[in-house]
């Protein structure tokens, strides 16, 4: 009787969950993605420093910026020159300096580490059938880069006025397991809105990293 009440429990179980269903909107980068490269680049933007004339009318020139995420990134260089002084103009023709940015990366990479055991496909034919991983250590780590740079110049004889760069942004998510434990470190989400309640007893242990500043 246990063992069919067992049985029957599993079985109830496996129905309940098939159940389950989630609604996911699909735009061409995920929410995680958005927020991994936004943050490089508001880095990237702030270490922009150019040297300019004091109250000169300047156009910020893009035609070289080629990037899938590029309008955040202007954006982001506008606010930054905006902060320190410039007096942007919405046409070539109204300017005396303009400076024309361009972007070296814009992308984010992946990696992953194991101290386990990794999943193995196991050739079954007509059938996609794996061998569960078993992860004494997991790390999966999404890492936003930035590379920005800028030049600035006469908008009447084209001389040089001032150069800026390469800078750098970096930003990541990092997704850690220690057998049956799971937290998040980042630098991109709120504090404590992105790890679970058990993270705070890990950081007891030193086996999470503290919120950052």
């Amino acid at each position: 009787m246990r063992i069919g009440s067992l049985v029957a429990s599993l079985l109830a179980a496996l129905a309940l969950a098939a159940c389950s269903s989630s609604r996911e909107s699909l735009p061409s980068r995920t929410a995680t993605e958005q927020l991994l490269l936004s943050s490089a680049v508001d880095r990237a933007a702030q270490e922009l420093t150019l040297d300019l004339p004091q109250d000169a009318p300047v156009f910020l020139d893009t035609t070289n910026f080629e990037a899938i995420d590029g309008k955040y990134a202007i954006g982001a260089v506008r606010e930054q020159l905006l902060r320190r002084g410039a007096r942007l103009m919405p046409d070539r023709a109204l300017a005396d300096v303009v400076i024309e940015i361009r972007s070296g990366a814009l992308s984010i990479d992946d990696e992953s580490s194991l101290l386990g055991l990794p999943a193995i496909d196991i050739p079954v034919p007509m059938s996609d059938v794996s061998t569960p991983e078993l992860a004494l250590v997991k790390r999966d780590e999404r890492r936003g880069t930035v590379k920005l740079a800028a030049v600035a110049y006469d908008a009447h004889d084209g001389r040089f006025v001032d150069a800026t760069g390469p800078v750098y942004g970096y930003s990541h998510i990092t997704d850690w397991t220690v057998l049956v434990f799971s937290w998040t470190s980042s630098d991109v989400l709120p504090d404590e809105q992105h790890v679970p309640a058990i993270t705070a007893s890990l950081r007891d242990f030193g086996l999470a990293s503290a919120p950052e500043d």
